[in-house]
């Protein structure tokens, strides 16, 4: 194998490749990345049985050829090469790296202990980049990241139609982004659990595409997987088993209070005056006719407070939220201002965003926060 490559598309090109292996695989090949040079350009492929990931770059192939090498160290080395192109050749033994002054030998790792790849997803239907992006932060951030519950470190993906519905859940929070897409098949009909974390890298690598193809099930190339696909760069997952807890009963059917505020506003707020407050300790919002008062702290401890202007529809109110997961939904929101509905002080809250001050309320993004109980 002989090649060049620009040393930005080499260094961009690997860690999209390598962005989900493991730093210690059970099997030493699995911490590889795979390139395969021929009239193409250069293909760098990784796969850990999990996820596997696939792109394809413009080089000048002077000899086509396979080689397979560590992944994160090639990784490291094409970020810190200079800014001159590289020259990839393989005498089946090691990989030589040349960019102006720098060399790099790296040892081969047998490419017949390689995995295959899944198949190319055929695609089930596409989806807007920046939308899906969007949408993919907003319930990634409600996902657990503990391991106790496996199945609620997955993000539940519905398509009925061309509309597609996101959840997500840690039993302390909820969130839910419902968007449309332009299916393949006007009645198809999916149900996948993926990864959150997989999900979220994806989104954040793809979404700047313009397009997202997404594949399900056997058109991600095998049942069981999920393929995500954008311009010439591919991926698949393998998705979660078992059945998600049905979460829809916890969204309240009725509403006392409706409370509107400035989302910028009540960010910076709430960043401030969490600064007092201890470690699983909630701040406090008490919500009357025209303003909203935070505070947190009390007795002997720091003690702080603020107060926001906001319009207020209903009975006052006031209770309080772990300050992390409120400014969570708030940081994803995406509006000018944020719509707070409560039915009582102990109950869940649903955060909702609208662009106007008395306009209406944007529903397709909901995110349910449970209070927390605190001493009077």
């Amino acid at each position: 194998m002989k090649l060049q490559v620009e040393r930005d598309v080499l260094a961009d090109a690997v860690t999209w490749a390598v962005r989900g292996l493991a730093a210690r695989p059970p099997v030493p090949v699995l911490a590889g990345v795979l390139l395969e040079a021929n009239d193409d350009g250069l293909t760098l492929s990784a796969f850990d049985y999990e996820v596997s990931a696939k792109v394809t770059v413009a080089a000048h192939v002077d000899e086509p050829g396979t080689a397979l090498v560590h992944g994160r160290l090639l990784s490291d080395i094409a970020r810190s090469l200079p800014d001159k192109p590289v020259l990839l050749t393989s005498d089946g033994t090691k990989v030589q790296l040349v960019c102006g002054s720098s060399r790099f030998a790296l040892h081969e790792m047998p490419t017949a202990d390689y995995p295959t790849l899944p198949t190319a997803p055929d695609g089930s239907g596409s989806i807007d980049g920046t939308a899906f992006t969007q949408a993919v932060a907003q319930v990634s951030i409600a996902a657990d990241r503990g391991d106790t519950l496996p199945i609620l470190t997955g993000v539940r993906v519905e398509v009925d139609g061309d509309k597609v519905t996101l959840l997500a859940t840690d039993r302390y929070r909820l969130a839910q982004r419902e968007l449309s897409w332009n299916p393949t098949s006007p009645d198809a009909a999916y149900v996948a659990l993926i990864p959150a974390r997989t999900l979220s890298d994806t989104a954040k690598a793809l979404g700047a595409g313009g397009s997202v193809d997404v594949a399900f099930g056997s058109a991600a190339g095998g049942d069981g997987l999920v393929g995500f696909e954008a311009g010439q760069r591919r991926t698949t997952s393998r998705v979660l088993d078992g059945e998600y807890p049905k979460v829809a009963s916890i969204f309240p059917t009725t509403v006392d209070t409706v409370a509107v505020v400035q989302t910028s506003s009540l960010i910076e707020s709430v960043k401030r005056v969490a600064l007092v407050a201890e470690r699983n300790t909630p701040v406090r919002l008490r919500f009357s006719e025209g303003v909203l008062a935070i505070e947190a702290g009390q007795g002997e401890e720091a003690q702080a407070s603020e107060a926001l202007e906001a319009s207020l529809t209903g009975p006052e109110i006031e209770t309080a939220f772990n300050p992390q997961f409120l400014l969570d939904g708030l940081q994803v929101l995406g509006t000018a201002y944020a719509r707070l509905s409560f039915t009582q002080p102990g109950r869940p809250a649903v955060l909702s965003g609208q662009n106007e001050a008395d306009g209406e309320s944007d529903d397709s993004y909901r995110y349910v926060l449970m209070p927390v109980r605190f001493a009077s």
